[in-house]
């Protein structure tokens, strides 16, 4: 059984701009951003919000998929590893339904690149506003 599960999900905001006209070549980009905010009880609530866009127009093509999951943890696990565990869950879901929605619009589907969230940097804050491991 996985420490961290995914109980439930949402689409809270889907955004497709698509003014494309004839044969363009874009050089699409993408920002990520992920949180996760935990609770006494085991489980945690973890957003991430996923934008793709053209890098030089960016009113020409863009989308944007926010996602909310629920999720259970079920062992005493890091911050860090729930935190990675989330965020592939969700990314997960974040790619097919690009892929899926693009798809049905007429265009090629926008197929978001892999993230290997381990080799990336994360900034950790706690609530009172000050990095994790910065002196008080």
């Amino acid at each position: 059984m996985a420490n961290v599960s995914l109980s439930a999900y949402k689409v809270s905001e889907l955004v497709f701009n698509n003014k494309v006209n004839g044969k363009v070549q874009l050089k699409l980009s993408n920002k990520v951003s992920h949180n996760v905010r935990y609770r006494p009880n085991g489980t945690c609530e973890a957003n991430l919000t996923v934008e793709a866009y053209d890098k030089e127009h960016k009113d020409v093509l863009n989308f944007k998929i926010c996602l909310t999951g629920a999720f259970k943890i079920t062992a005493q696990v890091e911050k860090e590893f729930i935190h990675v565990e989330t965020f592939r869950e969700l990314y997960a879901l974040a790619r097919a339904l690009t892929a899926t929605v693009t798809g049905a619009c007429g265009v090629p589907p926008i197929m978001l690149q892999e993230i290997d969230i381990e080799k990336q940097e994360i900034y950790r804050f706690e609530m009172n506003g000050k990095k994790e491991n910065e002196d008080e």
